[in-house]
């Protein structure tokens, strides 16, 4: 039995739709575990990106903090997590944020500072305070940048959500790990798809995103 042959298996059983461990409450779950870190993960990744970004200050401190995030393995950090905190929603949100910040931080910081400095010092010689330099002159220019570290550390988070079901969270990775407990290769293969699903919908929501967002001189740039 090949790959299409377990997804429509798995989408084709009722009871795949239906109760606690039905497909509409484990994408719902996977969805609040991923707005939940993608959240947190923007508040700090964003306030500091666009003030280092503005005075440019701090870029190598920055570029050392995110490869060296990238570098701590998600299932170890959250093991160590699940050791010194016990099991919970925080020992899994932890190792999302530190996975979704770097992309955040450094491309903020990046799209800042690559905007064209002639509007922010004309900016400067009209008196404008630099906080309106930011985000009047600046953030405008740059949210495109913006938003595609926010995309790249929505989709890392989404496909890294499953993890939760390690420490019996629910989420779509409940599939992936009950149905290699329970060699129910259906039940794993349709987990996968709906990750797939769910990342190939944030793409869609942050290119909608974009084209509301993002002013049309900007975009043609």
């Amino acid at each position: 039995m090949n790959v299409l042959h377990f997804v429509d298996a798995f989408f084709s059983d009722s009871a795949h739709w239906h109760g606690y461990d039905g497909i509409p409450q484990r994408f719902w779950e996977h969805l609040q575990y991923s707005l939940l870190a993608l959240t947190v993960a923007a508040a700090v990744g964003l306030p500091v990106g666009l003030l280092t970004g503005h005075t440019g200050r701090g870029g190598n401190a920055l570029a050392f903090i995110a490869n060296a995030a990238r570098a701590l393995p998600s299932f170890g950090l959250l093991v160590l997590a699940v050791l010194l905190i016990g099991f919970g929603l925080l020992p899994v949100m932890i190792p999302l944020v530190v996975l979704a910040v770097p992309p955040i931080l450094v491309t903020t910081y990046e799209a800042v500072r690559s905007v064209d400095p002639a509007p922010v010092d004309a900016a400067r010689g009209m008196g404008m305070h630099e906080s309106r330099i930011l985000f009047r002159v600046e953030v405008p220019v740059a949210l495109p940048l913006i938003l595609s570290g926010l995309r790249s550390a929505a989709i890392q988070i989404v496909s890294t959500a499953t993890i939760a079901a390690y420490v019996s969270l629910g989420g779509l990775g409940r599939y992936i790990i009950d149905g290699l407990y329970q060699r129910d290769y259906e039940k794993v293969v349709g987990g996968a798809t709906l990750v797939a699903v769910l990342a190939l919908l944030t793409l869609a929501v942050f290119w909608a995103a974009g084209r509301l967002a993002v002013s049309p001189g900007v975009r043609r740039r």
